[in-house]
């Protein structure tokens, strides 16, 4: 992903309000590998039940902003719609956005299961385990992982423009 500003990010979100866009708490952008992300997720600090994240979009950076879904009844295991690892045990929220437009102003929302800490970056570049690769060959971890990185870009932008859809 391209290196963002405050700014940038703030210009970014298609599912906020100007005061919520002005009032969000941003991550520590100098602490960020830029190399290293395809989604750049994270909770707000001072609102625990909120989160946002910014995808590229024909390289372009789009965001949207989240409120998690308590889900009733016993905490449940359940598989992260975007990095989709079903190695590592990450908590998963369901995080819930207002559509973009007419639609999200008139109440229209959209769910999707997310990693609780929007670790899906760190999960695509995991070292895969053999069983999951199915030979001892490097060339063909290497090739997973970029399989994995792939499947997340492609699912968190699919997300990206559900909440912008309009129907």
């Amino acid at each position: 992903m391209q290196s963002l500003t405050d700014a940038a990010i703030r210009g970014a979100f298609i599912n906020t309000t100007k005061r919520e866009s002005r009032d969000a708490i941003l991550p520590d952008l100098d602490t960020i590998e830029w190399d290293q992300i395809d989604v750049l997720g994270w909770r707000d600090r001072k609102k625990d039940n909120t989160g946002y994240a910014v995808v590229e979009l024909a390289g372009t950076p789009v965001g949207v902003r989240f409120t998690t879904a308590r889900l009733p009844g016993a905490r449940r295991k359940a598989l992260c719609s975007w990095c989709q690892d079903v190695i590592v045990s990450d908590d998963v929220t369901m995080y819930v956005a207002r559509r973009g437009g007419a639609a999200g102003r008139k109440g229209d929302t959209i769910g999707t299961l997310i990693c609780s800490d929007f670790g899906c970056n760190r999960n695509v570049r995991r070292k895969p385990t053999l069983t999951e690769v199915g030979s001892a060959d490097e060339q063909d971890r290497l090739n997973l992982i970029g399989q994995r990185i792939d499947g997340l870009r492609e699912r968190s932008a699919g997300f990206v423009r559900q909440v912008l859809a309009t129907c």
